[in-house]
């Protein structure tokens, strides 16, 4: 298997496991809800319903987050290779390893780290465009461009 099919993989996993997570926060919260009952507390009744309801509305934010990612995911080939850093691209720099995916942290493959970035990010608006060899300025600090995948 090859390195960017590695990354990928682990990239999908990622956004799968947070899925996941997402729904069974859900499915808890609607099973809390629906058992909700009034009480003669009304107030602390309507409270918890209320946070229920917040709790609910972060899940599907966070479900939103993660459709997006699943059609960043589907839209990279990790066959193609160009000169130039674009969406799939794997960056190797002086500073650190990326793959130009989606915010998924660090990812770890044939003993190297590599941090999954979005395009989005500041680095990876930085990265964007550029060439084996290019050196650019974040935070103070300078980059230099090793190799593109």
């Amino acid at each position: 298997m090859e390195i960017k099919e590695i990354l990928y993989q682990k990239c999908k996993d990622f956004v799968d496991k947070r899925l996941q997570t997402v729904q069974e926060i859900i499915s808890s919260n609607q099973k809390a809800l629906q058992s909700e009952t009034k009480s003669s507390a009304g107030d602390k009744h309507e409270t918890g319903r209320a946070m229920l309801q917040l709790e609910m509305e972060k899940a599907s934010q966070q479900l939103v987050g993660i459709s997006q990612m699943q059609q960043i995911l589907s839209k990279i080939n990790i066959t193609k290779t160009t000169k130039n850093v674009h969406l799939g691209s794997i960056i190797k720099t002086d500073k650190a390893n990326y793959f130009l995916v989606i915010s998924a942290g660090k990812l770890v493959a044939f003993d190297e780290e590599y941090y999954a970035i979005s395009v989005s990010s500041p680095i990876g608006k930085l990265l964007l465009g550029k060439q084996e060899g290019d050196v650019l300025t974040l935070n103070a600090q300078t980059i230099k461009i090793k190799e593109i995948i």
